[in-house]
């Protein structure tokens, strides 16, 4: 069968290479073609387009960017069309994917959405569209189910594919140890534009605590050189590449950016402050549009404020500081968040969620 897979950040092309190993291992003649990362095209995926070139964040910066994103849409139809693929599988991505989806289902294109987008975020009225234009949407948290029951659509849950990503990251044996020091990890983000507002701030934190060693997941999508210009300053500041898992498993706390990664941090066991700022526009359109009361996972999953969430004017040097302080030095407050993060892995379940997403690709496909 004929798969054509897209995903447009860092944590959709780790989820899109183990569904494309999964595919792989159940349809021995899946050829895949994909938009994502350097683990897509690894897995065995045809990659066409990487997301570093894709990622716009934020209301200002995708309209600044308007025209690159409208050649990129107008470049993955034509794509489409001359690949012809069996079923057109979406990861998350949804400013992008939707459109996609609206634009496929009528020419009678077979799509399946994994990973649901936030519309119980913001703008529910996005799910007559879904409804419309997708055939199967696979949700990865467990209150999305019941969302989509409010609106009579019927999806499945399939488990979270992290549990199984970071349940095969603990087995694995020990790491090297990444400093001689205590390590608080630093996971600023992978856009340009958000990691250049976010993580100066972050890092005045290496002042405030020197017996510690800060190490910054340096994602894929950042050249060293922008990286150096942020960091130069500070003595007890380092940077890995492709060892986030690695650094997780070292690390006595966290500084955060939203999204994927504060859950990962959460399943990993490690105290965490997340950290948000963005453009004064895009952050004022956001507080009117999007409805749900946090903005980590971990405290969405849990309803309630497992981590701290330091938010736009929020997130300043002595709010930071004393967060942070919080999590190195009181014990009870670390057994609270640790005791929280046990009954978030429980709730998140243990279905393999690849496996899952796989079979019903492929049995959509042959339909």
């Amino acid at each position: 069968m004929k798969y054509y897979i897209i995903a447009g950040e860092a944590s959709g092309d780790l989820h899109g290479s183990n569904l494309i190993k999964e595919l792989k291992q159940q349809d021995t003649a899946a050829n895949i073609r994909c938009w994502g990362g350097d683990m897509m095209q690894q897995s065995g995926g045809t990659l066409v387009k990487h997301y570093k070139d894709l990622a716009f964040m934020g209301f200002i910066e995708v309209v600044m960017n308007i025209r690159t994103v409208l050649r990129n849409m107008e470049f993955c139809k034509k794509d489409i069309q001359q690949f012809q693929p069996d079923v057109l599988v979406l990861i998350d991505y949804a400013g992008f994917n939707l459109r996609i989806a609206e634009w496929a289902k009528p020419l009678g294109y077979k799509i399946v959405f994994y990973i649901s987008p936030q519309v119980w975020a913001w703008k529910e009225s996005r799910v007559k569209k879904i409804r419309r234009s997708v055939d199967k949407m696979l949700c990865i948290l467990p209150f999305e189910q019941d969302f989509y029951k409010k609106w009579d659509y019927e999806v499945e849950y399939v488990g979270h594919p992290l549990i199984q990503v970071i349940r095969e990251a603990k087995e694995r044996p020990a790491d090297a140890p990444l400093s001689d020091k205590p390590i608080i990890a630093i996971l600023p983000g992978s856009r340009k534009q958000e990691v250049s507002v976010k993580l100066p701030i972050m890092l005045t934190m290496a002042k405030h605590f020197p017996e510690h060693q800060f190490i910054i997941a340096q994602a894929p999508s950042l050249d060293d050189a922008f990286m150096q210009e942020l960091t130069g300053a500070h003595t007890n500041v380092s940077t890995v590449k492709n060892q986030t898992y690695a650094l997780l498993r070292q690390a006595e706390a966290a500084l955060v950016t939203s999204g994927t990664a504060t859950l990962e941090t959460a399943l990993f066991g490690v105290p965490e402050v997340v950290c948000y700022k963005g453009s004064a526009i895009s952050y004022f359109f956001a507080k009117r549009l999007i409805k749900v009361k946090y903005i980590a996972l971990v405290n969405l999953v849990m309803d309630k404020p497992v981590v701290k969430e330091l938010i736009q004017h929020d997130l300043t040097e002595e709010n930071l500081l004393n967060e942070l302080t919080l999590l190195l030095r009181d014990k009870p407050a670390r057994d609270r968040i640790k005791a929280d993060y046990a009954e978030l892995w429980s709730k998140l379940g243990e279905k393999n969620a690849s496996h899952r997403a796989a079979e019903i690709s492929f049995a959509i496909a042959r339909q």
